[in-house]
């Protein structure tokens, strides 16, 4: 696994749709906004990662983009939910607490340290 492959890297992948979902139905939001909610909520995120799951959102018709001009500067693309995005968001926040939920009592059942002696076994 090199430096940037790290587990926590790996999950955000699996669930950047959901949390891009959850940024843009709070309020329209542009791209590097997103970035910026995303990392105050203690996912990083690089606006290389961000493009391609918009992206897939928009293909799927599950955001809209429209333009409006920057605060003093060029035109910015932003994105909002479609009705059908806001009924997705819903679905799989229910889907991800359940997740979320399982994983959760997996880990908090497991011991600190790994145990030793032949347990399995070995």
């Amino acid at each position: 696994m090199g430096d940037t492959d790290t587990p926590r890297t790996q999950w955000l992948r699996g669930v950047l749709d959901l949390c891009l979902l959850a940024v843009i139905a709070e309020r329209p939001t542009y791209g590097y906004e997103m970035t910026v909610r995303l990392a105050g909520a203690g996912l990083e995120v690089a606006s290389g990662s961000i493009y391609p799951a918009l992206g897939r959102l928009r293909s799927r018709a599950l955001v809209e983009v429209f333009r409006q001009p920057g605060e003093g500067g060029p035109e910015r693309t932003y994105y909002r939910l479609t009705a059908e995005g806001t009924e997705v968001l819903g679905t799989w926040g229910r889907e991800w607490g359940a997740f979320a939920r399982g994983v959760g009592t997996l880990v908090a059942d497991t011991p600190s340290a790994p145990r030793s002696g032949g347990e399995h076994g070995d």
